[in-house]
């Protein structure tokens, strides 16, 4: 497939691990729609540094654990730049560190809407736009899990632990039940790295506190991950399918 054909949509691709990959998939020649929630700003200054070094991008604007806002992020990007043929799930949240006997309703659905009912549904008009089946030219879907998902994450976010073990488990049924449509799914499970998530999640300095935890003894850069997800999209990749790549230092 030219490089000019690869239309690539990567949810929550305004910061960390999502703009990192933004930014490396349009420097390999994709064209890429960075899907943002609430922050425009950083969106728009992804799309900016792409077209800045002759790249093409567009912000688009849901939130992906609704689905008729994911509906419509995928019209947008059909309409403005072409039938998608590749795709990101990176879009997700820990919800505030804390315990499972402390942890209120509203966590819990908010996490597993984002994680895993929005990664369903994006992966759901993914497969309608890619598959060969449905008229497409297939591609490949990288799902993004965790390390959380076999370390469970105790007295933290088991919640956030137990929604990516779910990504995971998609990811290995949709790779067998997609193959002989055209398309690659894998996934790839971050450890320990260098982005707001920490903060958000209210456990500053976590990675300070964790770092002697790792073999190679340091937390990653997002884009380490970007380079690991952006080979599970490409040709390089080929016979790779219903893979969860562990990018998480000997974690």
């Amino acid at each position: 497939m030219p490089a000019s054909d690869r239309i690539l949509l990567v949810t929550g691709g305004s910061r960390g691990i999502g703009a990192a990959t933004c930014r490396l998939a349009a420097r390999q020649g994709y064209v890429v729609a960075v899907n943002y929630h609430r922050n425009i700003a950083a969106a728009s200054a992804v799309v900016a540094d792409i077209q800045r070094e002759g790249g093409r991008a567009l912000a688009v604007q849901g939130d992906v654990a609704r689905e008729d806002e994911i509906v419509r992020v995928f019209a947008t990007i059909d309409e403005q730049l072409g039938r998608l043929t590749h795709l990101v799930n990176n879009a997700g949240i820990t919800g505030l560190a804390g315990r499972i006997d402390g942890v209120d309703s509203a966590t819990l659905r908010s996490v597993l809407d984002l994680n895993v009912y929005g990664a369903f549904l994006c992966a759901r008009e993914a497969v309608r736009r890619i598959s060969t089946k449905h008229g497409g030219r297939g591609g490949a879907i990288v799902n993004l899990s965790s390390a959380a998902a076999t370390l469970g994450s105790p007295g933290e976010f088991v919640w956030y632990a137990a929604s990516k073990a779910a990504v995971d488990a998609m990811t290995l049924g949709l790779a067998r039940e997609a193959a002989a449509e055209g398309i690659r799914v894998n996934a790839v499970a971050p450890g320990l790295i260098d982005t707001d998530i920490h903060d958000d999640a209210g456990i500053p300095g976590r990675l300070a506190r964790l770092a002697p935890s790792v073999p190679l003894a340091r937390a990653a850069t997002p884009e380490e991950v970007a380079e690991t997800i952006l080979f599970l999209l490409s040709e390089a990749a080929s016979y790779v399918t219903g893979a969860v790549l562990r990018v998480a230092g000997g974690r």
